[in-house]
């Protein structure tokens, strides 16, 4: 038999299982850095207020949007635009989270500095709460745009942040 005929087709399996092993680490790590903060892994770095403490996630490539999930099996985060720190409903601990099972609601702002003044209860001079997002959109300074997004993440507290 001649050695030739049988060593090629197994370098070629080789290769192709090469080529393909490398593809998807080069995919994982696309995913990685277009997550929020583009840490390693998709860690991020502060990613949202929780009750006027700072926390963090790590994104993922979940989406939920057609799932047809009951709206009380997510909780609420409030996605405030360009650089200002978006605002959680819930954490884990508290007795009514979910798990991580989020639905993004988009805000605009009539007037930022005036829907901060009506909504700022703890006088931070930001919106760093639930409620505090709530009070503003009371105002009327402040528009809820609806949910743009469902996905799943976990919520990592920020220590001494």
């Amino acid at each position: 038999m001649n050695i030739k005929h049988r060593t090629a087709p197994r370098l070629a399996r080789a290769l192709a299982g090469v080529l393909v092993a490398g593809s998807g680490l080069v995919g994982l790590a696309a995913v990685a850095s277009a997550a929020p903060g583009g840490g390693a892994g998709g860690v991020t770095g502060p990613a949202f207020y929780v009750d006027g403490e700072l926390y963090r996630t790590v994104g993922t490539p979940t989406d939920f949007s057609a799932t047809g999930a009951p709206g009380h099996t997510y909780d609420t985060i409030y996605d405030l635009g360009d650089g200002v720190t978006n605002v959680a409903e819930a954490k884990p601990g508290d007795r009514d989270f979910n798990g991580g099972r989020w639905k993004v609601h988009a805000v605009s702002f009539v007037n930022y500095n005036s829907a901060v003044a009506a909504g700022d209860m703890n006088g931070n001079g930001k919106l760093d709460s639930a409620e505090e997002v709530e009070a503003a959109l009371a105002s009327d300074f402040a528009v809820d745009k609806g949910v743009v997004k469902s996905f799943l993440c976990p919520v990592i507290h920020i220590p001494g942040a």
